[in-house]
């Protein structure tokens, strides 16, 4: 993270509570018609177009002609008392990255990525999170609605992101978690390979037990197979 991206409304995952979390949400796209810059345009020029509306809302305000950039927020609304700030620290080409902000429930970061793999579209969403304060902690280990709100909202980005692309998915969303002891432990190096897929064209996707995906420490990867 840029240290000038870093003030005192940015919640960073040291600032959090209980065990962080390393996600990734993988989908490889065939017959794309875009190239992977122009993906990543488009996110940020509508970011609101990529996740499910009938349970999250986007807020942005005014943005400029090129779209979210360094410094802009947003306000991702869902059910219940979950509202998340989030704020842009980083645009290039082929990346954006955010970062929760006070008043989310999470403390951490998320990335969309896109690249070419082996003449394939690649599109990636990676987070790095734990919970904002004990109270989140504790609610979000026993209630499953958020989790399952957030996994499946994640999902249909990346569908959304293959059919903005004019491809298709070539085997599904993969989905890699895995936890580490502590915000404060060795930082997470970005996963190599995602695990098993979430269906191409599934609406919906369980989320692993109320708890967590594992112990703190461990791995996971969870999902469902398949692909159009």
């Amino acid at each position: 993270m840029p240290p000038e991206a870093v003030d005192s409304r940015v919640q960073l995952a040291q600032d959090g509570t209980g065990p962080l979390f390393h996600r990734l949400f993988r989908v490889r796209i065939t017959d794309a018609d875009v190239a992977p810059a122009r993906l990543v345009e488009w996110i940020c020029c509508d970011f609101k177009r990529f996740v499910p509306s009938e349970v999250v809302d986007i807020h942005t305000g005014e943005l400029r002609e090129q779209g979210l950039d360094v410094g802009d927020e947003l306000l991702v609304e869902m059910p219940g008392p979950w509202n998340g700030p989030v704020k842009v620290v980083h645009r290039d080409d082929n990346r954006l990255h955010l970062v929760t902000l006070r008043g989310h429930m999470e403390a951490g970061q998320v990335q969309f990525r896109a690249r070419e793999d082996d003449g394939l579209l690649v599109f990636e969403i990676e987070l790095w999170a734990c919970p904002a304060n004990r109270l989140v902690h504790l609610l979000y280990s026993h209630l499953r609605l958020a989790k399952e709100i957030q996994l499946n909202m994640w999902v249909r980005f990346c569908l959304s992101a293959a059919e903005m692309s004019g491809g298709r998915p070539l085997d599904g969303v993969h989905i890699s978690t895995r936890w580490l002891e502590s915000p404060e432990g060795t930082p997470v190096r970005p996963l190599s390979s995602a695990g098993k897929s979430a269906p191409a064209g599934a609406p919906g996707h369980r989320a692993p037990p109320a708890g967590g995906f594992g112990e703190p420490g461990a791995s996971r990867q969870h999902g469902r197979g398949g692909g159009r």
